[in-house]
Order: C-alpha cells, then sequence, then structure tokens
C-alpha cells in the first residue's frame, strides 16, 4: 500500500479566487457572510444570508469551449483545479497519462442552472429555446466531468454526491485511489452554489439562520445564541498524490492522509447521531495507528444548528482528551456545503504549516453541552501536527480524515 501525501491546493471561496485570498481572510477573522435582498420578495423565505462567491469574470479564466457547458460551480472547480495543479506541478502530459485521476463531489448540478431550466420550461411548456449545453451544467457529475474535459483527465473520474461530505468523500475516494495504487494521483475535492433554492432546504426544515439584521455575526457555531446555518458557495480542491511519485517529482509536501472512517446512520435521516461521529473518528484514528492522545487538534464539522453542535461536541468528547483544541471554520464562511470538506482542509493544512488554529468566528458564549470540549475562541499558537477532520451531511452520512504534518525525518 502507498503512503498518500497533498501536494497542491486550489481554491475559490467567499472571499474569491485563489488559496491565498481564503487564507489572508480567514487569518485576520473576517467574515464572508451577507444579507441576499434579493431574496426578500420570496413568499415564507425567513432567512436571506449567504456567503456567495464574489462576481468573476469566466472569460478571464475558461475559453467558450469550457464554458459552454458549465454552470458556476463547474468553472469554480475548473479555476480551483487548476491553482491546485499548478501548486503541485502537474504537467499536461501527465493530465494525459492515464496515471491521474479526478473525484469532485457536489450536492447537485447547478442550482442556477436548474432554476434557469425548470422556470422556461414550466412558463411555456416548451424546450425549444433550450442549449444542447444545459444538460451539462445540471447533471449530478456535472463538475467532475467539466474539469476533466477542460484539463484533459484520462484517469478514473468519480463524483459524490451526498451534500456536506461531498468534498470529504472525493478525498477519501482519492486517497483509496492512490493507496491501493490504482492511480498514482488524483485531483480531488468539491464545488457548490448559493441559491435562494438551496437555503430553502434548510429553512424547511428550520436549520437556517435568521439573523437577518446581523450577517456579520452569524453562524455561530457551539454558541448557547446560534440559530441555524448560513449557506456558501466555492470550490476546493486538493492534489492527493502517492509519496513516492511526490519525492520522485520533488513536490511539496503539505500533508499526508494516514486514516479515513466513514458509516452511515440509519437511525433517522436528519437527526444527527453522536455515536456515529463517535465512530468514525474512531475509525480513522485506528487506520492511522494512532492513539486519541496523539491527536493536537480536531477541525469540527459544527454548522450552528443545536442538535448538530450538541452531537457532534458530545462526539468528540469521547475520542478526545478533554484539552484538544476544537473549532469549526464556518463561522467564517458560512457552510459551502459540497465544497465545505475540501476548502477547510486548505485551510488545516496552513494550520499545520504555520503551528496556529483558526478559531470558531463569533462563539461569544459556549453552549453549555458543548463545554466538554476545548473550544477555540482565539487565534492560537499550537503545534499541530496531528488533526482529526470532520464532515458530516443529511441523510446519514458520517466522514472522517487524519491529517498528520509530514516531515523527511
Amino acid at each position: 500500500m502507498n503512503r498518500v501525501v497533498i501536494t497542491g491546493r486550489g481554491a475559490v471561496s467567499p472571499y474569491g479566487v485563489g488559496v491565498a485570498t481564503l487564507v489572508d481572510n480567514c487569518w485576520h477573522g473576517r467574515s464572508a457572510v451577507r444579507c441576499m435582498d434579493e431574496w426578500r420578495s420570496i413568499k415564507g423565505l425567513a432567512s436571506f444570508l449567504a456567503a456567495p462567491v464574489p462576481r468573476l469574470d469566466p472569460k478571464k479564466y475558461l475559453p467558450r469551449s469550457a464554458r459552454r457547458t458549465m454552470g458556476d460551480m463547474a468553472i469554480h472547480a475548473t479555476i480551483a483545479a487548476r491553482e491546485a495543479l499548478a501548486d503541485a506541478g502537474i504537467t499536461e502530459e501527465q493530465l494525459h497519462s492515464g496515471e491521474i485521476g479526478i473525484a469532485i463531489g457536489t450536492t447537485t448540478g447547478s442550482p442556477v442552472e436548474y432554476n434557469n431550466f425548470y422556470a422556461e420550461f414550466l412558463s411555456h411548456q416548451s424546450i425549444e429555446s433550450m442549449k444542447s449545453g444545459m444538460f451539462f451544467k445540471i447533471m449530478g457529475h456535472s463538475c467532475a466531468a467539466n474539469v476533466m474535459y477542460a484539463l484533459g483527465i484520462s484517469g478514473e473520474q468519480w463524483a459524490p454526491t451526498s451534500a456536506c461530505t461531498s468534498s470529504s468523500q472525493a478525498m477519501s475516494l482519492g486517497y483509496l485511489l492512490v493507496k491501493s495504487g490504482r492511480q498514482r494521483a488524483v485531483i480531488c475535492g468539491g464545488a457548490d452554489e448559493v441559491h435562494h433554492s438551496v437555503t430553502m432546504v434548510f429553512d424547511i426544515i428550520r436549520a437556517a439562520s435568521q439573523d437577518n439584521d446581523h450577517p456579520q455575526q452569524t453562524p455561530r457555531p457551539f454558541d448557547k445564541n446560534r440559530d441555524g446555518v448560513v449557506c456558501g458557495g466555492g470550490a476546493g480542491i486538493l492534489v492527493i498524490e502517492s509519496l513516492d511519485s511526490a519525492l520522485a517529482r520533488g513536490a511539496e509536501i503539505y500533508g499526508e492522509i494516514t486514516g479515513f472512517g466513514h458509516a452511515s446512520d440509519p437511525g433517522h435521516i436528519a437527526n444527527p447521531s453522536k455515536t456515529a461521529m463517535a465512530g468514525v473518528m474512531k475509525k480513522a484514528l485506528q487506520e492511522a495507528e494512532l492513539r486519541p492522545d496523539e491527536i493536537d487538534y480536531v477541525n469540527a464539522h459544527a454548522t450552528g444548528t443545536e442538535q448538530g453542535d450538541l452531537a457532534e461536541a458530545q462526539a468528540i468528547g469521547t475520542i478526545v482528551a478533554p484539552a484538544v483544541p476544537v473549532s469549526s471554520l464556518k463561522g467564517h464562511m458560512g457552510h459551502t456545503l459540497g465544497a465545505s470538506g475540501a476548502l477547510e482542509s486548505i485551510l488545516v493544512l496552513e494550520m499545520m504549516q504555520r503551528g496556529e488554529i483558526l478559531p470558531t468566528l463569533h462563539l461569544n458564549e459556549v453552549d453549555p453541552g458543548c463545554r466538554a470540549i476545548n473550544l477555540i475562541k482565539d487565534l492560537t499558537p499550537c503545534p499541530v501536527n496531528t488533526v482529526i477532520k470532520n464532515n458530516f451531511a443529511l441523510g446519514g452520512v458520517n466522514v472522517a480524515l487524519v491529517f498528520q504534518k509530514w516531515s523527511k525525518s
């Protein structure tokens, strides 16, 4: 079995294009959340909050031949993939070799394009004005397929569609493909778009933040006064590669993936399970051959809902010691859904490089039910050599990864 390392990072986030932009804004404690005033006319919608990607001109990044089959999420994923590949030093010849695969997850196809399609069709009961590229924007594997096409990748193509765990599952798939030797490297991650139809889902199940007058103060994971999720958008991409390949190429190594836990929770399709959460963390540690006391930090999934935050805090408390630092990054850029696992992992890798832990933004008063864990409120200098990274999704999907700092010694 191969050792698996990360050699490239790419991002399009609610802060803009590039890993440097993402890192700079998060390290300065800036919130990307804003009020979407254009949603106020939607009957019944109570949440007008989101963290969208700032407007960009796709013509600066991609030719028309590629863009014609892409919604915004596929455009963002392709831009992020190009950054990650350049960062890793992967050549076009290597992309065409068949030895490099792709695994990019999303919640659905482009919700903006779904809206455009059905608005036209339901109004006129006609498909006469539909362009041939429409289907490729709304199919479930739109991001994976479009990035594959735009970059000329001829290896394996995978496209997990598991909502909030989509990119974590994609990274886990990449890990398994490289570890087993099926692929030398895999371009992994996820993407999603901000759209009112996405926020509606959380609004209907009473999980969306309604603090519309204070967009820069929500979401508030683990906080006593939190009131729900804020959806975000963007794309995060990582290049996952065998250690032998990375060393042979002289690539910079950001970290190593040493464990992966994955389990379903059949108890309830929407309610989180602390037992399942704890179980995947335990499985990830077992695969990494690590003891709980060797963990330096837990990057929580926590989205700012009461049920989710409490269950995860209790699960973490059963796995690691009370002194182990824990934080969630949702307060910075909202919940970027299919992109969250990858964008947050990029920040985790940066924490490992810097020896600093990002806090949970807006955490003012810790919920009493979450006090059993060491929640970080401020940027904290600390050795970050071994990390558990959690992501959980509606539908009973639970994923945990273990990242370790790599050194030649």
